[in-house]
């Protein structure tokens, strides 16, 4: 009998690319990642930039589409899922649907599993129809994955089995379908679940708590002020790799935009000058030069608010997933120039953005109604106002309304029943502020065309962004992601709907479209939402100062960086061996100023005197030439490199371009102008750096610190290139190549490197790592390196106490316990402490793990958060230490 063939493991034609966010941290990507493998699954590493390598994978999977790929994976039609998908599949041991699992907010019903109860067989067709398009599921029958129960009574045998049972599915009304269809939002569940549903038992009219909008937190306002600290005081690290523009029409201060500078600069990105060397572009309106250029180029464009997001969350989102993180229109939008709206029942960020976003589109706001109202947005349909606007016919509508007006760059016409869709039991604000951008839109309005000015990425980013939209259209996503439907896609000019600026029984007015121009004046939107004065006032937009002052800042800044890092280090030079300056910077003076009078030249100098001496002649004499330096290009992390030991005078040679300012300018011709002239500059482990230059793969503070930053390592004979040759060889000749010390420490450097640029600087993100304060080779390297990847660092001492809160597995949903980390020696008094460590971390449902430093050097060294039970000290207490670093 022949033999059967194996069966392939199930994951076998899988190749899988992780996407690390704050919903899914590297912790849990380490776990699935071997779960994955196991399963016969390729998992793709992250490419030396850090970028994820979608054109291989089949799946990728991350919890949120705020990731930079998510447009090129989408156009070509490239699977993203959440992380459950691959439980799911295990679970079933086969691959269950994509669609379900889709991380993309407007996929509303992705996480809902529904089986229907006595419901008619109509009704269930349509119900299961919509759920499925919109990202659900159906069950035939009810099992532990099902969600939902659509029933009119408990009666059914569904209903019993969901209580006896005790199962975590809702019971709900098919009225809670029905109304999330007809808004295309999902609203809360809990108005509808039996077996005493709010909308059967309460009266329509009766008043409804107004919801919190914490999704609308930072993207209330088109001018935020600001700017702002990262949550928690962490390290930011959103704009690594990132060369930022700051548009000359931004409405801020020279000192705001020094202040924005710095926390870019500190977030490992760089502020440019000029269009073509950014990647990102901040301004305020859509037009101008330096919009539509960013705009045609592809780069990404946010305004004020999108910047400060990015700050305070210190995570990288799209500026079209939020209506006022984008430009906003100098001119009002078409049809909305003789609106005057109103709003009721929003309150607290909702009515902030709502006030806000009608500004922005050009209408006016009125705080209070009158006769002259035009449109009353609101969140429900009983209020004063709306008894008031039904007498005064004036159009009542909810709010989005106003924010797909707002998408499309028109006034839309309110014959769509969405827009007068109200819930019994629902404020609408809890579904406010879901609506996305659309790039066609944009790109036909405000920026057409440029072909002829794009370089070869700028076309294949707008052949990308092309293809991504017409897979989102075949995906079946909903309206808010694609181009606009029905007559918006037939006609995509801006010419207003009539019906939006008319009331009943008026006459409405001709609405003609104003194309954006860089002419008037007007601002959008208030800073703030203020409760006195006038409300339709705005604040006038202030000057944002000259180019040429921007630049001479940031000249000025790139000359006192080095002279504060070289005074930084003499302090630190032992007084046996003397500071520079003094005697010692004015003898080089004397000496190269001897030297150059002893010259040729310097003897046509002085017969040149003689001769205007003879002429009498009272000539000005002529200015010195200011010694201008290159721009800084390349920040260079130096560890290891012995160049200098021992040699001062070699090194005061190498660096003298790192000497004050004025001191540079007396040395009118050094030997060499060495590296600053270059282009290149020396920066400590505490700056942000392009570059870590090291003659070995080593195990040190300053190596392990750079490498979290997503340094690319080169080899210190790039910096002995530059010195002797005192031209810059191409970096990409000088890239350390050290097998013999990776294959010490099991890694490989240019896997370490992209994942590092992937995790950015994020590795243990919100892991809390405990060291004894006696640990071998210093606690304070620990703290740096567990620092600088993003982990929680605390000193564990005898008189400690708790600082894990006391918690249990019920109260963590039954999750399995979180790791904690003990670095720790051997010595007598480091030993007593453990078992006071397993305590406190085993009352607050964590698991202790007491390790030596070699586990977290090495998890900092492949920049991969793994466990190896090698690591833990119980078992294997020979004398030792807490890791030894090279």
């Amino acid at each position: 009998m022949a033999e059967q063939h194996e069966k392939a493991p199930l994951l076998a034609d899988c190749a899988i690319a992780f996407v690390q966010s704050k919903q899914l941290s590297s912790q849990l990507i380490s776990i699935l990642s071997d779960v994955a493998r196991e399963h016969g699954a390729e998992v793709l590493e992250p490419d030396r930039q850090g970028k994820i390598r979608w054109k291989k994978a089949t799946h990728i999977i991350s919890n949120t589409i705020d990731f930079e790929e998510y447009t090129e994976s989408l156009a070509a039609m490239v699977p993203v899922v959440k992380s459950d998908w691959i439980r799911v599949s295990i679970h079933r041991r086969k691959l269950a649907q994509l669609r379900p699992y889709s991380p993309d907010p407007r996929m509303i019903f992705s996480s809902v599993t529904v089986t229907c109860a006595d419901i008619p067989t109509l009704d269930k067709e349509a119900i299961c129809g919509g759920v499925l398009a919109l990202g659900g599921m159906e069950s035939k029958d009810l099992n532990k994955l099902t969600t939902h129960i659509c029933a009119l009574t408990l009666e059914h045998p569904k209903c019993q089995e969901a209580l006896e049972k005790k199962l975590k599915a809702k019971i709900v009304l098919p009225h809670w379908f029905d109304d999330c269809f007809r808004l295309g939002k999902r609203i809360d569940e809990g108005p509808y679940l039996l077996p005493d549903p709010e909308v059967l038992r309460t009266a329509s009219e009766e008043p409804v708590k107004i919801p919190s909008s914490q999704q609308l937190e930072g993207a209330s306002s088109a001018v935020p002020s600001g700017p702002y600290e990262p949550q928690g005081g962490e390290k930011l690290v959103v704009f690594s790799q990132k060369k930022v523009l700051l548009g000359d029409d931004l409405p801020i201060n020279d000192s705001t935009r020094k202040t924005i500078g710095e926390k870019i600069a500190r977030g490992g990105g760089e502020v440019v000058g000029t269009v073509e060397e950014c990647n990102t572009f901040v301004g305020h309106y859509r037009d101008g030069e330096q919009y539509v250029r960013a705009s045609q180029m592809g780069k990404d464009v946010g305004n004020l608010a999108w910047l400060y997001y990015l700050i305070v969350y210190n995570e990288w989102t799209s500026p079209l997933r939020r209506l006022l993180h984008y430009p906003v229109p100098r001119e009002p939008l078409p049809g909305f120039k003789d609106l005057k709206i109103t709003l009721s029942n929003y309150g607290g960020e909702a009515r902030i953005y709502l006030e806000n976003l009608v500004t922005a589109a050009g209408a006016t706001y009125t705080r209070t109604m009158k006769a002259e109202n035009t449109h009353l947005i609101t969140a429900r349909l009983h209020s004063e106002k709306c008894e008031a606007a039904k007498d005064w016919n004036i159009e009542i509508v909810n709010h989005l309304w106003i924010e797909e007006s707002y998408v499309a760059c028109q006034a839309l016409a309110l014959n769509d029943d969405k827009y007068k869709a109200w819930p019994r039991r629902t404020n609408l604000g809890e579904v406010i502020g879901k609506s996305f951008l659309d790039e066609t839109v944009l790109r036909n309005l405000y920026y057409p065309g440029g072909e002829e000015h794009m370089d070869a990425a700028a076309k294949k980013k707008k052949r990308v962004a092309a293809a991504a939209q017409k897979n989102a259209l075949t995906m079946n996503l909903d309206k808010d992601f694609g181009t606009m439907q029905d007559s918006f896609m037939a006609d995509s000019s801006p010419a207003p709907a009539a019906p939006a600026t008319a009331k009943k029984g008026r006459k409405p007015k001709a609405a003609t479209a104003a194309a954006p121009t860089a002419a008037n004046l007007v601002t959008p939107a208030k800073g703030r939402h203020l409760r006195t004065g006038k409300e339709n006032d705005t604040p006038s937009v202030l000057s944002s100062g000259t180019r040429s002052a921007k630049a001479a800042a940031l000249s000025k800044l790139q000359d006192i960086a080095p002279d504060l890092a070289l005074y930084e280090k003499e302090k630190r030079r032992p007084l046996k061996d003397g500071v520079w300056g003094g005697k010692r910077a004015m003898d080089q003076i004397d000496k190269e100023r001897s030297t150059r009078s002893s010259s040729p030249a310097g003897h046509a100098d002085a017969d040149g005197d003689e001769e205007e001496e003879e002429t009498g002649e009272k000539s000005r004499p002529s200015k010195r030439p200011r010694l201008t330096l290159p721009n800084v290009t390349m920040r260079i992390c130096a560890t290891g490199y012995k160049r200098w030991v021992g040699n001062k005078n070699l090194e005061d040679s190498d660096r003298v371009s790192l000497l004050p300012t004025s001191l540079y300018r007396a040395l009118l011709t050094p030997p060499q102008k060495k590296l600053r002239n270059l282009g290149v500059t020396l920066v400590q482990d505490t700056q942000p750096c392009d570059y870590l230059a090291a003659p070995k793969v080593v195990r040190t503070m300053k190596f392990l610190k750079c490498l979290a930053k997503g340094a690319e390592i080169i080899n210190t004979s790039f910096l002995d290139a530059c010195l002797e040759t005192n031209k810059r060889p191409p970096v990409e000749d000088h890239f350390l190549v050290d097998e013999e010390n990776e294959k010490k420490f099991n890694i490989n450097l240019g896997t370490s490197v992209g994942r590092a640029r992937a995790n950015k600087g994020k590795l243990l993100w919100n892991v809390p790592i405990y060291c004894t304060a006696d640990i071998k080779n210093g606690v304070e390297n620990f703290k740096a390196i567990a620092e600088a990847n993003g982990a929680i660092f605390k000193i564990y001492r005898a008189r400690s106490g708790t600082t894990i809160k006391p918690t249990t597995a019920e109260e963590d949903g039954g999750a399995d316990p979180d790791p904690v980390y003990l670095l720790s020696g051997t010595t007598p008094g480091e030993k007593a402490l453990w078992p006071k460590f397993e305590e406190m971390a085993v009352k607050g449902h964590c698991e202790p793990r007491v390790v030596n430093g070699d586990w977290l050097l090495d998890v900092a060294m492949r920049q991969e958060l793994t466990f190896d039970r090698k690591y833990l000290w119980k078992g294997q207490e020979e004398a030792g230490g807490g890791g030894v670093m090279d």
